[in-house]
């Protein structure tokens, strides 16, 4: 079992700093109305990675902090713990304006893995959770924690295979919704894509067309700039090669008198060679600007054909070539959208042969699981004095599902003579409170965790408070629990008791949390049973209660 073996809370609304060290077996806190006994239950609801109420924070205070220590079961597993960790701290600190930290051994984790790991260390029954017993999900969950583990580990594979039915059936509707606008949508795919195919335009291809184009437009301009640039050049009078070589010739003979002048003279000869090369290339140049015909004219339908691709497409002739795959990938998804809705329909067919089975197993463990709890629970409201009360666990089909094909409804007669009927309709709050403690019992709820009870004795008293308590010490056999209560027959039982207390003397009320002993819990009996310390006869029923215990 996981046992809670010390709770530390700081500035949780009237607390301002409160350490419980508990003890395995039953723990209880009391104290008078107001004092602040329902601030631990706020904080253990932290613990449990509940949502920070407005205003918990202690007035004044930075931040409120809750810490537990936990002694682990032997084999308590955990994906945040190591195997062999036999404690863990958890924590949660809530600042002043509401933002909260958690932790674990002192590391930061997320709230939400804080409440993965508390769900395995405590179960909380607040005031007025006995109310989720109207619930059916809630009352199929407590049969089937009573049929056992391997039950739950089918009702575990019952979920899987229902999520693999639901997902099944999604992605049918899909294909089904595909099939529908199939063909409109593959005629539009494949005249896009014939469009983009027959013009194949490639990347880059734009630009360089665009180039050509502007050559052949202005060839005769070309042709003329290379003519004149080649007459330049070759004339024989006023040629630039023809005054070139003059000048090389007139430096050549001087040149062998000043090694300045020779490398004068050998650049102009460089510059003779030069010039009659760029001349033969201008020659070149010029035989070859002629234009094939009609090739201007392809140009320009290919430059359009091109640029209608791009408006409609993204713009680019990269964003036409994107658009072509996106549109490949949609129309092999649409043909073979037929193939697929014969594997999915496959797929559904034999995920619900698996749930089928799962489920028809659920509903036998469950026929034979039912009268077992209906029997247990019976007798333990018996010993709850109801002792006439009639329980029954009433198995009503429904639509399969997640947990089966099945729910579960808790009926009760509470009077002899009187026709059983659903818990919802006819329970009181107190009669609700025993029901909740039999089927704790009948059905080990909570698992090994540390169960919490929030004044879960509301509404009963007299007899039934002893026999409650009776049944609270049973529970805890084996365990641990910690109840917050008003009845001093429980209070009486308990293997550990703290008392909480409300001081108003200061300048800021606070309340103070104590472990009591011997005398003390004596006095703290009295008082729950509503004498002043005087009263002997009050005290005298205490010390009965405590060794009655």
């Amino acid at each position: 079992m996981a046992v809670l073996l010390e709770l530390t809370v700081q500035n949780v609304l009237l607390i301002e700093d409160a350490r419980l060290e508990l003890a395995p077996g039953l723990n209880v806190i009391t104290g008078e109305t107001g004092a602040g006994k329902t601030v631990l239950a706020h904080a253990l609801d932290l613990l449990l990675g509940g949502r920070a109420k407005a205003g918990i924070v202690r007035p004044g205070s930075a931040e409120a902090y809750v810490e537990g220590v936990f002694e682990l079961a032997h084999g308590f597993a955990s994906e945040y713990l190591p195997p062999d960790a036999r404690e863990v701290i958890l924590a949660r600190r809530v600042a002043a304006d509401g933002r909260t930290r958690a932790y674990l051994n002192g590391r930061s984790i997320t709230v939400g893995d804080l409440r993965e790991i508390a769900s395995g260390l405590l179960s909380f029954y607040g005031q007025h959770e006995h109310r989720k017993l109207m619930l059916a999900a809630a009352q199929l969950e407590i049969l089937d924690r009573a049929c056992g583990p391997e039950h739950l580990a089918t009702r575990e594979a019952c979920g899987r295979a229902w999520s693999a039915v639901r997902a099944a059936r999604g992605e049918l509707a899909h294909l089904h919704e595909l099939a529908g606008a199939r063909e409109r949508e593959l005629d539009l795919l494949e005249f896009e894509l014939r469009e983009i195919e027959q013009v194949d335009p490639r990347s880059g291809e734009r630009e360089e067309l665009a180039i050509e184009r502007d050559r052949l437009r202005n060839l005769e301009v070309l042709r003329l700039a290379a003519a004149g640039a080649e007459q330049a050049f070759e004339d024989e009078e006023r040629g630039a090669g023809s005054a070139l070589a003059a000048a090389s010739a007139s430096l050549e003979p001087a040149g062998v008198h000043d090694p300045a002048l020779a490398a004068l003279a050998e650049r102009a000869r460089a510059l003779v060679v030069e010039s009659a090369d760029l001349a033969s290339e201008l020659r070149r140049y010029g035989d070859t600007l002629q234009a094939e015909p009609g090739r201007l004219e392809q140009l320009e339908e290919r430059l359009a054909a091109i640029a209608r691709l791009e408006r409609k497409h993204g713009g680019t002739v990269e964003a036409v070539l994107e658009h072509a795959e996106r549109c490949r990938a949609r129309r092999d998804e649409l043909v073979g959208a037929e193939v697929a809705l014969e594997a999915v329909e496959a797929r559904l067919e034999a995920a619900l042969g698996e749930h089928a089975a799962l489920a028809a197993r659920l509903s036998a463990t469950r026929s034979a699981g039912a009268p077992a709890l209906s029997s247990a629970v019976c007798e333990r409201l018996s010993e709850l004095a109801m002792e006439q009360a009639g329980f029954e666990v009433v198995l009503v089909p429904c639509e399969p599902g997640a947990s089966g094909c099945e729910q579960a409804q808790f009926e009760i007669a509470a009077n002899p003579g009187v026709p059983a009927a659903p818990l919802r309709e006819i329970a009181s709050g107190g009669e609700l409170s025993r029901v909740m403690l039999a089927l704790l019992g009948a059905a080990h709820g909570g698992g090994e965790a540390t169960l919490v009870f929030d004044e879960i004795d509301a509404g009963i008293g007299g007899h039934t408070a002893r026999a409650v308590g009776e049944q609270l010490r049973a529970l805890a056999s084996g365990r641990q629990i910690l109840a917050i209560t008003h009845l001093p027959q429980v209070a009486s039982l308990a293997a550990r008791h703290f008392t909480i207390a409300k001081d108003t003397s200061g300048a800021a009320t606070s309340t103070t949390v104590s472990l009591l002993r011997d005398g003390a819990v004596v006095e703290e009996l009295v008082r729950m049973l509503g004498a002043t310390e005087g009263d002997d006869g009050a005290r005298r029923h205490a010390q009965e209660l405590l060794r009655a215990a």
